[in-house]
């Protein structure tokens, strides 16, 4: 099966003029293709976000902001890694915020290796999905924001080591049954992230 170019890569980092760095993002969400509605209705209102808040990929932009998250799978694709974040204490996929990085690849791919410790991952380079939804800060040291999050397949190598940091209580590699475990509880975002991530892996990794 072709994807158009798409394609494995160890690093996703862009020399990408400041002034170009929104736009950058803008056209990574344009040029997605949705395969269900709700894919199609967070890509409408990522662009009509951005199209309104020239600060989106930072988050000085109060009202929400740009973030790059990923679906990390084993190097065979039948297991995915999910870890318990400390901040919201739930089961998520590894992410983070852009921080001004127009580049939403090279966001996901720098905070699956900070958050799993694993080395030498590979990222899809085309976004498998998207998602918006409202962060709740329990700590109310900032409002509550839309994250407006980009997301890739990663690969990890073989043989690969999880070592994780302060930002998971823990990690652990799931198969696809798992996704709807009840011991996870994994939000319905994360289990639609899931089956996009193993759906692709069957077919780039089979």
């Amino acid at each position: 099966m072709t994807h158009d170019g798409a394609h494995w890569c160890s690093a996703k980092d862009q020399t990408i003029a400041p002034d170009h760095r929104l736009a950058a993002a803008v056209a990574t969400v344009e040029n997605f293709i949705p395969k269900e509605d709700s894919q199609r209705r967070a890509q409408q209102t990522v662009l009509d976000f951005a199209a309104k808040h020239q600060d989106a990929l930072h988050r000085s932009c109060l009202d929400g902001h740009f973030t790059g998250s990923s679906w990390v799978v084993d190097h065979s694709g039948s297991s995915g890694l999910v870890l318990l974040h400390t901040k919201v204490d739930r089961w998520l996929q590894p992410g983070g915020h852009a921080d001004g990085n127009g580049c939403l690849g090279s966001v996901a791919l720098r905070e699956a290796a900070e958050e799993t410790g694993i080395a030498d991952l590979e990222i899809w380079t085309d976004p498998i999905d998207i998602d918006v939804h409202l962060f709740i800060n329990r700590s109310a040291s900032e409002p509550s924001h839309l994250h407006l999050d980009i997301r890739y397949l990663v690969k990890a190598p073989p043989k690969a080591v999880v070592r994780g940091n302060e930002e998971s209580q823990a990690l652990r590699w799931i198969k696809k049954t798992d996704l709807t475990d009840s011991e996870l509880s994994l939000d319905e975002s994360t289990q639609r992230l899931g089956h996009c991530g193993f759906a692709l892996a069957e077919q780039v990794l089979a």
